[in-house]
């Protein structure tokens, strides 16, 4: 039996087709080949069009088609992973009323953060686990506040992956673990908080009905079908945000355990098994793909929205090299970039910052000691001290990262940057065969009944493993400390 996975970001659409039996991908896709394009209207803002991302899921299952010949029969399920807390608003006919508010957009942080001192932080904290910050709530309520003709037509407000499911299926329908991710979830009453509906003034109407994260979520519809080549009827059996649906790709469903990605942004993701929030609210705690009432489980989340973002536009503005080339450069710089600092927090307000958009900056150039090299050395440092950065504040929730996973991919395809990842987080990192489309394939797999947890990952190999070099980790762990100490002071 096949399933169809899906992955729906910000820069591309990724599809996987898996052999649920051997737990071997069979073929994948990627549409389109260059990153489709965000709309910034105003300074902070980001914007994207969901009909694009179904035109492009769309191509790719076409590209999935192209490799192998299978018959529709034997797809036994959809999975659908999705760039988390952006707002889809849909009227009565399901048309799209405005482009997608997305994950890096922060015009709502000022909402946001109104909300959490009208609210409290006492409640924010211990029934929503974070501040309404700059989440899909808080993003709603903008809407509401400067475009009222648009949300008086609002039927139902989306997720994007949720959006693609409406695509698919016909049905406006999310999970818990996505409306926790919107921060419309309270922990203690295992319910939708009717507190911070009453006090944005949203009605509950608004939220769609919600499905299990693994299970029955709707059918394809002969729309549908017809559009993608598909059967009639395929059932969607899970839907998650692209973190807690990475951390299942790579098998992280237990306390303790964690999964990282560096892509457009970067984000470390770790399973535990209390209802914990930061103080400051940095980080964040979303419901995980495998929680369950009788064993509870949530991902604490921390992102650096300026990750692969910076490397690219570094690559950008160079011109004249790939990726390979900027990595092997790089190496040839000793580790601390000879006092060269970048502080990669240039794509949007950084959580782990309080919601500060204090833009990217470089300090300490020499025009007489730094060349490109160094130049190079310091934006992947910068991105890891990052990172590294939000596990600390991680670490003084009382979790504790010893070992990461990850796929072999985006940054993690540098070997200079898994170093500077394992020596300055003083942890092991596994880098596995696989992506977000896989993951959302095994677990339609696992939602369709087909396969349990343990039999989902069967085909999963581990290709390599890194671990911290004692001499080397004292000199990142130094570079870091000059870098946070640097960062401090500016904060």
């Amino acid at each position: 039996m096949y399933f169809i996975g899906y992955d729906i970001g910000s820069s591309s659409i990724k599809a996987a087709l898996l052999d649920a039996d051997s737990g071997r991908c069979v073929a994948s896709a990627i549409s389109p080949s260059r990153e489709m394009p965000m709309q910034v209207p105003n300074k902070g803002w980001a914007e994207q069009d969901p009909e694009r991302w179904w035109q492009e899921v769309v191509t790719a299952t076409g590209l999935l088609r192209q490799q192998v010949q299978i018959d529709p029969s034997t797809i036994g399920g959809i999975g659908i992973a999705y760039q988390m807390h952006g707002l889809v608003c849909v009227d009565k006919h399901q048309e799209v009323l405005r482009p997608a508010i997305i994950w890096c957009d922060s015009r709502a942080v000022h909402v946001g953060n109104k909300a959490f001192n009208a609210l409290g932080k006492e409640y924010c904290l211990d029934h929503l686990l974070n501040s309404p910050g700059n989440f899909t709530a808080s993003k709603l309520r903008w809407v509401a506040e400067n475009e009222p003709d648009i949300y008086g037509r609002i039927d139902k407000i989306l997720l994007p992956g949720d959006f693609i499911a409406m695509k698919l299926t016909g049905e406006a329908r999310t999970t818990v673990s996505g409306l926790s991710e919107g921060v419309f979830w309270d922990f203690k009453a295992n319910a939708v908080s009717s507190k911070l509906l009453d006090y944005y003034n949203i009605d509950e109407s608004l939220l769609p009905a919600i499905v299990p994260t693994f299970g029955q979520q709707g059918m394809l519809t002969a729309a549908a079908a017809e559009t993608l080549q598909l059967r009639p009827g395929i059932p969607v059996t899970y839907r998650a945000g692209d973190q807690p649906n990475n951390a299942l790709s790579l098998n992280v469903l237990r306390p303790g355990e964690a999964a990282t990605t560096a892509g457009t942004s970067g984000v470390v993701y770790a399973v535990h098994d209390q209802h914990a929030s930061d103080q400051q609210s940095r980080v964040n705690t979303f419901v995980h793909v495998s929680n369950s009432p009788e064993q509870p489980r949530n991902g604490v989340l921390m992102c650096l929205n300026g990750t692969g973002i910076a490397n690219s536009w570094l690559k950008n503005m160079l011109g004249d090299i790939d990726y390979t080339a900027m990595n092997s450069e790089a190496a040839l710089c000793a580790p601390g970039a000879d006092g060269l600092m970048v502080f990669p927090f240039g794509n949007g307000a950084e959580r782990i910052l309080g919601n500060r958009h204090t833009g990217a900056s470089i300090r300490y150039l020499d025009f007489n000691r730094h060349g490109r090299r160094h130049m190079l050395r310091a934006v992947q440092e910068g991105i890891v001290f990052g990172l590294n950065y939000g596990m600390d504040i991680m670490s003084g929730m009382g979790l504790k990262i010893n070992k990461v996973r990850a796929g072999n991919a985006n940054m993690f395809l540098s070997p200079l940057f898994r170093e500077i990842f394992a020596d300055t987080a003083d942890a092991v990192i596994e880098l596995y065969n696989t992506d977000g489309a896989q993951g959302a394939a095994r677990g339609a797999a696992i939602g369709a009944g087909y396969v349990n947890m343990e039999e989902a990952f069967r085909g999963m190999e581990r290709l390599m493993v890194i671990e911290p070099e004692p001499v080397r980790q004292a000199q990142y762990r130094d570079a870091y400390s000059k870098w946070l100490t640097e960062l401090r002071s500016k904060l």
